[in-house]
């Protein structure tokens, strides 16, 4: 779809990626094959070598791929625009999940000798894969709160082998928020690659791409798919030759590929996208407001209530604080249990960004292998519970969250 400036972000979540299909059908057709196949052997040399255009295997590329990533990248770079004042240009690889899209960004970038800088309160398995597993490929990770800017620099100006900086904003679970902005331009004053996870924000809420990261990720199980049906990821990355080359073949080589079924399933949720993330944020304003003012509850973490320390980051960087909220009770884990417990219209199970509201427990779920001392540094305590409001009636919700709490 040509990018023309009166096109809206609803329009692009509708039409961006899509072309259409010789034999007519309205939304582009399940592409259930393993392989392609080519006319003549000159024509399977060519798209081997790069010289002709098509799709060859489907671990290499597949039209619902393709049109799932041309629909995100368009969305990432909505309305922004380059150095030069042209449309900005991404490149997007579609995944089997967030974890494998995460893979491929470290393996792109990051060699034996090189560290990663990065801040408190990621999510577990991003934490892990830092702590765990880079280690014995020889990257280490320097983990530290990115608000000091100051101290910030002083590690990049005493640690010379730092070659990215990754940041995940609002954090989860605690919904933390980095500066954006401030801390791209003092990644680019070291040369660092720097690299954004989106996913709770969505591209609707935040484009870090507006402020110079070079790479953007999400877990397009969420927000992006919207209906808990398919498990998915994405890295979006601003030099499309670099992504078309290099990345793209260490993405092929890793085997981390989507599938056509999941893809077909990621372009129709992010169909709705605008207008759910509306009803999601718009609920979880109200009820950020109602947790916030229950005698029962000791603290509410959510970016758009004045309290949180983040308050200002997020009202300059996101179009709205988003629809995540953690809180804790004033009587600790046990209370939690119980209120969870008592749940009846809202879901207990992890992930988020679906339709319907879920609500879980971070230190015994999502961030079960984070040692309990490192856990609660990043203030993930024993007793947080984490909720990803959906678009339910908010009269509804608020009355399960009320009589469960009573």
């Amino acid at each position: 779809m040509k990018k023309q400036s009166h096109q809206g972000f609803g329009t692009y979540c509708v039409h961006a990626g899509h072309v259409p299909d010789p034999n007519y059908a309205h939304l582009t057709p399940i592409y259930a094959s393993s392989t392609f196949v080519f006319d003549t052997a000159e024509q399977g040399m060519n798209r081997f070598t790069g010289k002709e255009k098509g799709y060859i295997y489907t671990r290499w590329g597949n039209p619902n791929f393709t049109e799932a990533e041309q629909k995100i990248a368009a969305l990432e770079t909505h309305q922004l625009h380059d150095s030069q004042g042209n449309p900005l240009q991404a490149k997007a690889i579609l995944h089997a999940s967030g974890m494998a899209a995460l893979t491929t960004l470290f393996l792109s970038e990051l060699h034996a000798g090189d560290k990663i800088i990065t801040h408190l309160s990621l999510y577990g398995g991003t934490d892990e894969l830092l702590q765990k597993i880079l280690p014995g490929l020889g990257v280490e990770p320097i983990i530290m709160d990115m608000h000091d800017l100051q101290r910030v620099e002083d590690v990049l100006k005493k640690e010379k082998h730092i070659r990215m900086m990754y940041l995940e904003t609002p954090a989860n679970p605690t919904l933390r928020c980095v500066d954006l902005e401030a801390c791209i331009r003092l990644a680019q004053q070291y040369h660092l690659v720097t690299a954004v996870d989106n996913t709770f924000a969505s591209p609707y809420l935040q484009q870090p791409f507006r402020y110079g990261a070079d790479y953007v990720f999400h877990s397009t199980t969420k927000f992006l798919n919207g209906h808990g049906t398919a498990v998915g990821g994405v890295l979006v990355g601003r030099d499309v030759e670099k992504m078309e080359q290099h990345v793209t073949k260490v993405a092929r080589l890793l085997g981390g590929n989507s599938n056509a079924f999941d893809a077909y399933l990621l372009t129709l949720g992010m169909k709705t996208l605008e207008l759910r993330m509306q009803r999601h944020c718009e609920n979880a304003v109200q009820i950020a407001n109602f947790l916030d003012n229950h005698q029962a509850v000791s603290k509410v973490n959510y970016p758009g209530l004045t309290s949180h320390p983040d308050y200002a980051i997020a009202q300059k960087q996101m179009k709205h604080p988003g629809a995540i909220l953690s809180f804790e009770l004033k009587e600790g884990l046990s209370a939690g249990k119980k209120f969870i417990d008592r749940l009846q219209l809202c879901i207990r199970a992890v992930s988020l960004g679906t339709c319907d509201t879920l609500v879980s427990h971070p230190a015994s779920m999502t961030h079960y292998g984070i040692p309990r001392e490192q856990r609660e540094k990043s203030g993930i305590t024993d007793g947080l519970i984490r909720m990803s409001v959906g678009i339910e009636n908010i009269e509804d919700l608020l009355a399960d969250l009320d009589q469960a709490l009573s």
